[in-house]
């Protein structure tokens, strides 16, 4: 028996440990699968960064070619043909330049502020139209020699300068005029409204979008992508009248210094985004894998508890044959005995004689009252369990089945009193409701001190018959008056005490008066001292179906 309650720890224990490591496993594919969304999402994420500096270079190159072209180089050309380098010809104001001959050229002399032309060595000023302050007089003493001399491109013959002086934003557009030596002599420019190179920045996107058309597929630019341009210094020069979040977003400048230093940056709009990267941005499966962890930790929660349930019923199975066979073992050596005494002829006197016969009675009894529970039992376990009700009068089978259990009782002493209402009369099974009160007399004489007095009551109230059967004994703690029905199960004070016992005699009863319609509790006896069993049992015309509407038929005392 030993290893037989021992033998399924083991087993359960593995079982628990792969359990646990399934869900582990589980863990470790769903973190794993997290981990590479994220990489699969950094890589789209780069992707969809090294689109926007390709973006913002397109776009700064672009606007570069337009400055260039259509501003820049078209002002310092009207300059040229109207001799404004020559030290000997009037400076000409902007509305006196010659009108530029290039078709997509922006009319620099409507946005031209004054032209200037200054003497590198000299150092004198000299200036045609709106005044400058003297602030921006100053600056241009200053600015002008070193920019001519560390920026300014002689090939290209151009300079540009973009800064906020004196609280207004600037744009200087220069040339350096060079003596017959070849000596950088004057510089010569103009000062324009930063304003009139707004149109620049949309122009030719069409011809020169900042994404290739294979990837933006005829999408127009300003649906995908939005554009701020800002001096060196940071101050603002333009932003495109639609903007996104800077979430994929990357900065460039203009490539040449001498046109200005000027600064963008470009943004790609976020919700566009992941069309420009093949099969599009990855979605996140953690929901799903979180769902999947959870439903999966929530299995082999259950199968944890089921697994510990099945190796509690094992443990509960072992200690029911256990105690099975200590009930069978009393009762069958104590008829041996004296069967052998009585076959032996050892007995002296004709009262020895009875004696042993009454005490092989007594056991043979409770040898069928044991059995009489395990075939319950058995059939309560197939659901065979069937009843044949019959109105009958309530007192005289109570009287009988206490006076017949009356001589198990008497071997420790125990009395009965019985107080029984005459004229009570329901329906039931005689063999069940037998059953039923010796088990509860049993429970009572086995539980309860030796030479008790049990009292059996009967009595009528609210339409139902109650019968009692109340002991001496130290009672049962509130807490666990309803767990003593279930099977298998005993009071903790009673595991380890010498008091044998199956642990499914109180279940069969409340089986059985379940059966009946009825219902079976156990409260404080009277006087706060023992326990009190009470079968409620419905009266004649009262009687309920039992539940699930099964026929009830009697084969209690078949064989199983």
């Amino acid at each position: 028996m030993r290893s037989d309650t021992r033998s399924p720890r083991p087993r359960g224990l593995f079982i628990a440990a792969l359990l646990l490591l399934t869900l582990a496993l589980a863990g470790a594919i769903a973190l794993q699968a997290y981990r590479n969304f994220l990489g699969h999402k950094a890589t789209a994420e780069r992707v969809l960064h090294d689109y926007a500096r390709l973006a913002a270079a397109r776009f700064a190159n672009r606007t570069e070619m337009n400055f260039y072209y259509d501003a820049f180089s078209p002002a310092l050309d009207a300059l040229t043909r109207a001799k404004a380098g020559h030290p000997d010809t009037p400076l000409p104001i902007p509305s006196q330049l010659p009108a530029t001959t290039q078709p997509h050229a922006t009319d620099f002399r409507k946005f031209a502020r004054y032209t200037f032309r200054y003497e590198l060595r000299s150092r004198r000023l000299e200036t045609a139209g709106a005044t400058p302050s003297a602030p921006v007089r100053k600056w241009l003493r200053d600015t002008l020699p070193v920019h001519s001399r560390t920026i300014y491109d002689p090939k290209e013959h151009v300079g540009a300068i973009m800064r906020t002086v004196d609280g207004m934003s600037r744009a200087i557009v220069y040339t350096v005029v060079n003596d017959k030596a070849g000596a950088a002599r004057a510089v010569v420019g103009l000062e324009e409204d930063p304003r009139a190179l707004e149109p620049l920045y949309a122009a030719e996107k069409d011809q020169y979008p900042m994404l290739p058309r294979a990837l933006i597929g005829g999408v127009a630019e300003d649906s995908f992508g939005s554009a701020i341009v800002t001096e060196a210094d940071g101050v603002e020069l333009y932003r495109s009248p639609v903007q996104y979040a800077p979430t994929f977003a990357a900065r460039d400048s203009f490539e040449h210094p001498m046109m200005g230093a000027i600064r963008v940056q470009v943004a790609l709009r976020p919700d566009l985004a992941p069309k420009l990267v093949i099969g599009g941005m990855p979605r996140s499966n953690l929901p799903m894998l979180l769902s999947l962890l959870a439903v999966t930790a929530g299995l082999v929660v259950a199968a944890l508890l089921q697994l510990h349930r099945e190796s509690e019923l094992s443990r509960l199975r072992a200690d029911f044959v256990s105690g099975v066979s200590h009930e069978l073992r009393t009762p069958l050596a104590q008829i041996r005995m004296f069967s052998e005494t009585l076959l032996l002829g050892r007995v002296r006197t004709d009262e020895e004689r009875v004696r042993s016969l009454e005490i092989v009675d007594q056991e043979a009894r409770r040898l069928t009252h044991l059995v009489e529970n395990l075939l319950h039992f058995s059939r309560s376990e197939r659901q065979a369990t069937r009843l044949s009700p019959t109105a009958a009068p309530l007192a005289p089978l109570v009287r009988e089945a206490v006076e017949a259990f009356a001589p198990l009782a008497a071997a420790r002493g125990v009395a009965f009193r019985t107080e029984l209402s005459d004229g009570l009369v329901a329906p039931v099974d005689a063999e069940a409701l037998r059953q039923m009160l010796v088990n509860l007399l049993d429970n009572a004489v086995k539980y309860g001190p030796a030479d008790q007095t049990i009292t059996v009551g009967l009595d009528a109230g609210d339409a139902k018959a109650l019968i009692r059967v109340e002991d001496q004994g130290p009672g049962i703690p509130a807490a666990d008056r309803e767990r003593i029905w279930d099977r298998f199960w005993r009071l903790e004070r009673d595991r380890g005490s010498a008091v044998a016992g199956t642990g499914i005699g109180l279940s069969v009863v409340r089986e059985l008066v379940a059966l009946h319609g009825g219902r079976a509790w156990a409260e404080e006896g009277g006087g706060g001292a023992g326990a009190r069993f009470v079968l409620e049992l419905p009266l004649a015309g009262q009687a309920q179906a039992a539940p699930g509407g099964a026929p009830m038929r009697a084969d209690l005392g078949a064989t199983a």
